[in-house]
């Protein structure tokens, strides 16, 4: 029996209007896939779950994600890793594969599952990426102390989050709009994906 969660609907329904309509069509899929799906929210997106996870879908400012918890298994070679999930920047229902390919990867992922496969560990790097922060970043910190208490206090990662965002933007508007956002977040102590829970 399927079982809807009303924090997905809300989720869904706060999402941009491009986004709904993916949403809605991943949702539908799974469901249909595998009615025994449970959803629920967790890490502030929508998960599925059938004997543990399987699968989850976020939506973002210009695109979707789609997410399957043990994807080296399924599409080690096919998948796409130019955003988070295997399936690239999905911007409409035109870029994710055909109804009948998903249902078969989430076909795969119950198999797994009921197999009780567990993800494989990821292996972590040998050596931790040099953190750089950018000039303007640092500038910007040593003019509000909140902020900078706060910045100094976080983990190496949380703190490459902002830096990277910051550095890679790509027009002087963009790093100062993102700059001034970054240093309000900050000094209230949040995390660059505040909003999505990796806090």
């Amino acid at each position: 029996m399927t079982i809807i969660d009303p924090r997905v609907d809300a989720y869904i329904a706060k999402s941009a209007d491009f986004a709904q309509p993916i949403l809605e069509h991943l949702r539908a899929v799974v469901h249909a896939a595998c009615p025994e799906a449970e959803e629920t929210i967790k890490w502030g997106f929508p998960h599925f779950m059938y004997k543990g996870m399987m699968c989850s879908m976020a939506s973002f400012k210009g695109h979707c994600a789609l997410n399957f918890w043990k994807a080296e298994l399924l599409m080690a070679e096919e998948a796409n890793r130019e955003a988070m999930g295997q399936f690239g920047r999905i911007a409409s229902v035109k870029d994710l594969p055909s109804k009948k390919a998903l249902t078969g990867y989430v076909k795969q992922a119950m198999k797994l599952n009921d197999d009780g496969v567990a993800a494989p560990a990821r292996a972590k790097p040998a050596e931790p990426r040099a953190l750089s922060i950018p000039d303007e970043l640092t500038a910007a910190l040593e003019k509000s102390p909140a902020a900078r208490q706060h910045f100094e206090a976080f983990s190496p990662s949380k703190q490459r989050d902002y830096a990277e965002w910051i550095a890679e933007a790509k027009t002087e508007a963009t790093r100062t709009r993102r700059l001034e956002q970054a240093i309000e977040w900050i000094a209230e102590g949040k995390a660059r994906n505040w909003k999505y829970g990796k806090c």
